[in-house]
């Protein structure tokens, strides 16, 4: 499903006082990142935020809102600080209950690893009217409701509920991406940027500056929904870096 003309747009709120600490590097930015270009959605802000039920609803409340979607990652699992289902339950004003199919997939998965412990149940919990999003790694499934995306903190497993999500979200057309490389200051092309950029209503160019070799030099990654538009732009970008005795590398350095 896809709404070419519409650019649709995504939040995501990452749970956890591990991330903030710095005891474990998030990962799933980047992968959520690039599963929603493929699906032609832009993930538009990300909010990191602690095991704290009001900070959580702060955020899924602003970013709900502000999106087509919502999606969290983190504080979906066993213990007592996983506390995500009753945040998002209370930022939609919902009661909390157990979800019978999320049970008997957890009864099932864990009746050979010493069953389904008071712990283990929490993860079959979800806010009242919710669906399920199937989760082959671990059994415990994540959450969807409305626009909002409930998954969990652990990146295998976050990648595949979005594997299940596939295809299931409508959005518009994929943005497309071309990448020039140039040994360069930034400073010294950013007139040449800009005109390109505005020469071409529907691309953006991002600039990528980086020190090398005792060089500085800049990668420039031109995006656009259109294939015509992006090879426009990069088309003048070339001649202007060209123009100026500039040499280029198309891919990047």
């Amino acid at each position: 499903m896809s709404s070419p003309d519409k650019i649709w747009t995504a939040g995501l709120v990452v749970i956890g006082d591990e991330i903030l600490s710095g005891r474990t590097h998030d990962k799933n930015i980047a992968q959520v990142a690039s599963w929603l270009q493929v699906q032609g959605i832009r993930l538009a802000e990300v909010r990191v935020v602690p095991d704290v039920i009001d900070k959580i609803v702060e955020a899924v409340n602003a970013l709900r809102a502000e999106n087509d979607y919502l999606f969290t990652t983190g504080g979906i699992g066993p213990t007592h600080d996983d506390i995500t289902v009753d945040a998002v339950a209370k930022a939609l004003d919902l009661p909390v209950v157990v979800h019978p199919t999320a049970r008997g997939i957890l009864e099932k998965y864990y009746a050979d690893k010493g069953g389904l412990t008071e712990g283990r149940l929490r993860m079959a919990r979800v806010p009242q009217g919710a669906e399920l999003i199937p989760n082959r790694m671990s059994g415990a499934p994540g959450i969807k409701l409305g626009n909002v995306h409930l998954m969990a903190g652990v990146p295998h497993i976050t990648a595949g509920m979005l594997d299940a999500l596939t295809g299931e979200l409508e959005g518009g057309a994929p943005l497309l991406a071309e990448t020039i490389g140039c040994w360069v200051a930034e400073s010294e092309v950013a007139g040449l940027l800009r005109e390109a950029e505005e020469a071409h209503e529907n691309c953006q160019i991002g600039s990528y500056p980086f020190f090398r070799e005792g060089k500085v030099g800049a990668n420039f990654v031109i995006r656009s929904t259109d294939k015509e538009t992006l090879q426009s732009c990069v088309d003048t970008l070339c001649d202007g870096l060209a123009t100026n005795g500039f040499d280029f590398t198309p891919g990047g350095i």
